[in-house]
């Protein structure tokens, strides 16, 4: 069962919680996409929860869609689009980043423009409210694609970013996963008088992303996350790595990634499923498909990608139980899915 309503004055569909389908179709004429990661567990869900992330993606939606129709382009929708999933704590980016085992908020981003390919990242910073901003800036300000920790920092300060206290990242819901974690590590080592490593559990990774086209044919793709609960300090996953979490091409695709990042790093998602298209001919659906349902899942990778062909084909490929998405059309016809449904 379909179910629509007015958000803004557009027209928003979703599908009932009871309705079924083996996968999402591919959608035509989207100008953005997004995802909020592959979420939490389904039975952890709950109608307000719910509530609180279609509302979340509409709104980021909506606005990456008013910043093409005043004459944006694809960077601007992505970044738009990426800075409100960053600054809502429902999500494992900006805001809602998760901790490290050291208990401290350490983030990545990247950004990727299609029509050029350039590209520009930042990994473990601790103070810029949003990376997806300072990847934008590192792209289009340096010489350089990729900063990290500090020296990412003083370029966000030095280019004018909003800075913030470390606090700012601090969530109850983030701190409390942590201790869990602490608590059962801590538990663990008075059994065995040695520190377990705890395999990840999928609702301790997330991430946020957007793909674009934009009025003049072009493509751009970002990504932003907080990384995985309880990791190694200075650890860094696939987001700001280009062509792992993120890619751009005019001529084959825009791609956001999210889920276990070393795997995502090992396969070079993002890329593959833009190489399929350009040198095998497959379309953007099937080369997702391959790529996270064969490739990484075979691999024991858990995570899904978010792609947009140069026709405005948008289509998603995940091998979790769910994966936060949705699209909007260039006529304001707004798709939003949380699981299989």
């Amino acid at each position: 069962m379909q179910i629509a309503w007015l958000w803004g004055g557009l027209i928003v569909t979703a599908l009932a919680a009871d309705s079924i389908h083996a996968g999402d179709d591919v959608v035509p004429h989207v100008v953005l996409g997004i995802h909020g990661g592959t979420g939490a567990d389904k039975k952890d869900m709950t109608p307000e929860l719910d509530r609180q992330l279609r509302a979340l993606l509409t709104e980021a939606l909506q606005a990456g869609r008013a910043r093409l129709q005043s004459g944006g382009v694809s960077l601007d929708a992505v970044e738009t689009a990426i800075r409100v999933m960053e600054d809502s704590p429902l999500l494992n980016a900006g805001k809602g980043a998760v901790f490290t085992h050291e208990g401290r908020n350490e983030l990545d981003a990247s950004i990727m423009d299609g029509r050029t390919k350039k590209a520009g990242a930042v990994a473990g910073v601790t103070i810029v409210k949003n990376p997806i901003t300072a990847a934008r800036a590192v792209m289009e300000k340096s010489k350089h694609v990729l900063f990290v920790g500090r020296g990412a920092e003083i370029f966000a300060t030095q280019q004018g970013l909003e800075i913030v206290d470390p606090s700012y990242f601090w969530t109850e819901e983030r701190w409390n996963s942590i201790r869990d974690i602490w608590k059962k590590e801590a538990d663990a080592k008075t059994r065995t008088g040695e520190l377990p490593a705890l395999p990840p559990k999928k609702s301790e990774y997330g991430t946020v992303g957007a793909v674009a086209l934009d009025a003049h044919g072009n493509l751009a793709a970002g990504t932003s996350t907080g990384g995985m609960t309880n990791k190694m300090a200075g650890r860094v996953g696939d987001s700001p790595i280009i062509g792992a979490g993120t890619y751009a091409d005019n001529a084959a695709g825009a791609i956001s990634c999210t889920g276990h990042g070393e795997f995502f790093i090992r396969y070079a998602v993002s890329h593959e499923i833009v190489a399929q298209v350009k040198y095998r001919g497959a379309s953007i659906k099937d080369a997702a498909e391959d790529v996270i349902n064969r490739q990484l899942k075979d691999a024991g990778g858990e995570g899904a990608s978010i792609c947009l062909d140069p026709q405005g084909n948008f289509a998603t490929a995940y091998n979790s139980e769910g994966l936060y998405r949705g699209s909007i059309t260039s006529d304001g016809q707004i798709r939003i899915r949380l699981y299989e449904e």
